[in-house]
């Protein structure tokens, strides 16, 4: 199975640096250090001696999330450098933004895909000490060699869906080689847990989830603070991390309900950067008056109803600026996306039907009085038109999604913990 799959992404191989080259065309980063995508690291030097940790976080999600991990695993081993790798431009210019400050003991290139020839280069040429995975990246080959060089792979912060794990099924032996390939793997949850056994991962510990371990700055805090100054007295509702298609449902709803959010400022901030000017063009073609986060003054003018989040790496500050956070990703069938940060601020979230990748971060939440579920753009809207207004209830939700947030900590010392015995 192994050798087909290495067939596939041979013959694949083409069409895959077209796509690359294709979506250079919005983003202009995925046509820079395509070598490293194939391998070839000669500008990259690695770490002097066997003390690389290498962490691979695949966008800009996984990247943030190990913030809280990447700065534990530094502090435990201060003679460790880290070698990040990534898979497209965002998560890396995230990474470079969070964690730059460590200067020369924090690395970073892009993983090359994963053919055994070019998997052989990358660790010959970094030679790490240990192969940490994020959430659910596993990939077959990178798992073999790592294993045959001796390199112990490590899943951290694991999570795998029912439908996740219904699809491994259909690869045969191959997913279930692989995860018998990883030393180690901390789950989110026990439901997490019981379904990577079933994939046929062997040691597997519930250690949480290290998301809730991420806590802004206070520059970031600051940054919320001002923008919330800018955005003025009216309360607002930020839709974030929202994913395509979900603009023109929340925007259809805006224009189609009688006065649905009254005075209250719609921030709408897109998951992927190339989408901006897409969202834009949305506004616009229904006629709402709206600034760019860019390009915003002194304070927003009483007149714009939309702000467009068109700036990466500020997310905690718009949670902190929002009185309500609607969470993308989950109106359409796209599995949702991570809540804790809005949680962590205090402020209440909203989450549409979809939710299936943070099932069970979401239904805690939901229990907890944190969050609320609704199923559809314009329930949405009307759920955050009640909340608005009534000052009391969102308060007492902001406060209990805080407590939510606080309650969950602690998985970044569990983690580091299991990973002690590969790190020597």
């Amino acid at each position: 199975m192994r050798l087909l799959y290495s067939l596939l992404w041979w013959v694949g191989l083409p069409l895959v640096l077209m796509r690359l080259w294709w979506r250079g065309r919005r983003e202009p980063g995925y046509r820079r250090h395509i070598g490293e995508r194939l391998g070839f690291y000669k500008d990259a030097a690695p770490a002097p001696g066997n003390q690389l940790i290498w962490l691979h976080a695949v966008s800009v999600g996984e990247t943030r999330a190990a913030e809280p991990l990447i700065a534990a695993l530094l502090d435990v081993y201060p003679d460790r450098s880290l070698l990040m790798t990534h898979m497209t431009p965002t998560g890396r210019a995230t990474g470079r933004e969070l964690y730059g400050h460590y200067g020369d003991r924090f690395h970073q290139v892009y993983l090359p895909y994963d053919t055994g020839w070019m998997v052989k280069r990358f660790l010959k040429h970094f030679a790490p000490r240990l192969c940490i995975l994020m959430e659910t990246e596993v990939w077959p080959n990178l798992i073999a060699q790592c294993n045959v060089r001796h390199v112990p792979v490590a899943l951290v912060n694991a999570r795998l869906s029912a439908r996740s794990l219904a699809r491994a099924g259909r690869f045969g032996g191959l997913l279930q080689k692989a995860a018998q390939g990883i030393a180690c793997i901390a789950a989110q949850t026990e439901a997490d847990a019981q379904r990577l056994r079933q994939a046929g991962a062997n040691s597997v510990e519930v250690t949480g989830n290290i998301k809730f371990d991420v806590s802004p700055t206070p520059a970031m805090l600051d940054a919320g603070a001002a923008m919330h100054g800018r955005f003025g007295k009216r309360p607002v509702l930020l839709c974030a991390s929202t994913r395509e298609g979900e603009e023109t449902m929340i925007l259809d709803a805006l224009v189609q309900t009688e006065t649905p959010l009254g005075e209250a400022l719609l921030v709408i901030v897109p998951r992927h950067p190339q989408r901006f000017d897409d969202v834009a063009r949305e506004i616009e073609a229904r006629g709402l008056a709206y600034r760019r986060r860019s390009s915003l003054g002194y304070e927003v003018p009483p007149e714009v109803r939309v702000v467009l989040g068109d700036s990466m790496g500020e997310m905690f500050a718009y949670y902190v600026a929002a009185d309500l956070a609607f969470i993308g990703g989950s109106l359409a069938p796209l599995g949702g996306q991570n809540l804790i940060e809005a949680c962590a601020v205090g402020t209440p979230v909203l989450i549409g039907p979809h939710t299936f990748n943070f099932s069970a971060v979401s239904e805690d939440a939901i229990t907890d009085g944190a969050a609320i579920r609704v199923d559809s753009a314009a329930a949405m809207l009307q759920q955050a038109a009640a909340l608005l207004t009534d000052g009391d209830a969102r308060k007492a939700m902001g406060m209990r999604a805080r407590e939510y947030a606080l309650q969950h900590r602690g998985a970044t010392a569990r983690t580091v913990w299991l990973l002690a015995p590969l790190l020597g």
